[in-house]
C-alpha cells in the first residue's frame, strides 16, 4: 500500500503507476465514489456527451480525426449520453 501526502490545500497528486493502472491521460477526468468505512473508490470518467458528436469526427465533419484509441474507447463504454 502506498502512502499520498494531503497538501495545506487539500489536494493529493496520484503517481503515475495509479493513472496509468486507470488508463488516465493527463487532461482527462477520473471519478471519484465516497464507500463505507472512510473508502473512496477511483475510476477514469467515461466521455461526457452525445455519440453525434463523436461520429462527426468519423464523418469529416470536424477538424479533429479520432483516433483507433478513442474509436474503440467509444464503443467500449457503449456512450450513453448522462452516465
Amino acid at each position: 500500500m502506498s502512502r499520498l501526502t494531503v497538501t495545506a490545500k487539500g489536494q493529493v497528486t496520484l503517481r503515475k503507476e495509479f493513472l496509468r493502472h486507470l488508463g488516465v491521460a493527463p487532461g482527462q477526468k477520473i471519478e471519484a465514489q465516497e464507500l463505507p468505512g472512510g473508502r473512496i473508490e477511483l475510476r477514469a470518467a467515461r466521455p461526457v456527451g452525445d455519440i453525434s458528436s463523436f461520429i462527426g469526427r468519423l464523418a469529416g465533419k470536424s477538424q479533429k480525426i479520432a483516433t483507433l484509441e478513442e474509436i474503440e474507447e467509444a464503443a467500449a463504454s457503449g456512450w450513453a449520453e448522462g452516465e
